[in-house]
């Protein structure tokens, strides 16, 4: 079996063990804390265990299980590794000391990666020796039931490293979502952000309460949207295609468009929204909350992997 790295036993790091793993490859996982070992196991043995319950694993779990091993160090981990999957602490200064150490540990193929959302792969790469090798491998959570997965080089990342990364997702039964230039936010939280930026703008208007924000994305664009993307949700309403709705929709588009201005996310909105729904989502249930948000999605995955 191929190996694969896996940088950091954080709640990223065990996902991506467990996506890895389910792909067949041998997993190395590595922990700078002491929480790496036998806990991190059984973290992962309960997930191996309903992601079976819900159809999205073909083997038995323990079969599984047995293709992840602790790694006692960062160099043991990285050994004959044909790829490492950072997931760490999400600032630049982290990042730069821990690929500085991979660059310096990792075989000269292996393939360094980071699951970061925030940090530019130029950013934490431009000093590192062996900056062609490094990019951004940034799944949207959970990986094992939601497939996209943005590929981020670098300014200087190898062409062959990206081509190998984007197998690698492929043979993991992930989409790679390959990102041409790197900007903040990549693709993923671009599209989110707007979304979300324009909820607290209607929010903070008065024209739309928070409660309803959430249902409107509950119940209207998020069903759509988990078949079909916003081009194509448009392109099946019109004779004509794509071409035809945008087309023809082009000047309602530009009217709403000007009222869109995104409001300042102050503390005074931010706490207004959280009090809103502090029904569903608060400090002390969001880890159940995000559980049952991880199973609902297994259940869907399950859905759409039985249709045509």
């Amino acid at each position: 079996m191929d190996k694969i790295a896996v940088i950091e036993t954080s709640v990223a790091g065990r996902i991506w063990a467990i996506v890895f793993a389910r792909a067949g490859f041998a997993v190395s996982l590595y922990g700078s804390s002491a929480a790496n070992g036998a806990d991190t196991l059984q973290l992962i043995r309960a997930r191996l265990q309903e992601l079976r319950a819900y159809g999205q694993l073909a083997e038995p779990e323990d079969e599984v299980l047995a293709r992840i091993a602790p790694a006692a160090s960062l160099e043991a981990a990285l050994d004959g590794a044909i790829h490492a999957q950072e997931s760490g602490e999400d600032t630049l200064a982290a990042k730069i000391a821990m690929f500085a150490r991979m660059d310096a540990i990792a075989g000269p193929d292996t393939v360094l990666a980071s699951s970061t959302s925030t940090v530019l792969p130029s950013a934490f790469s431009e000093t590192i020796p062996g900056r062609h090798r490094c990019l951004v491998v940034h799944p949207v959570q959970p990986p094992y039931a939601v497939r996209a997965v943005e590929i981020v080089p670098g300014q200087w990342t190898a062409a062959d490293v990206v081509a190998r990364s984007r197998v690698l997702i492929e043979r993991c039964g992930l989409v790679p979502i390959m990102i041409k230039r790197e900007v903040p936010g990549y693709v993923i939280n671009s599209l989110q952000i707007a979304l979300v930026s324009e909820a607290f703008r209607l929010v903070a208007e008065g024209v739309a309460t928070a409660e309803d924000c959430e249902a409107v994305v509950k119940h209207g664009l998020g069903p759509r949207w988990s078949f079909m993307g916003p081009f194509e949700s448009g392109g099946v309403n019109a004779a004509g295609g794509i071409a035809d709705f945008f087309g023809r929709q082009a000047a309602f588009y530009e009217t709403v468009r000007a009222n869109q201005v995104p409001v300042r996310l102050t503390p005074e909105l931010i706490a207004a929204v959280a009090e809103a729904l502090s029904g569903s989502v608060r400090p002390d249930n969001a880890t159940a909350r995000r559980e049952w948000r991880d199973r609902r999605l297994m259940a869907l995955g399950k859905h759409q992997a039985e249709q045509p």
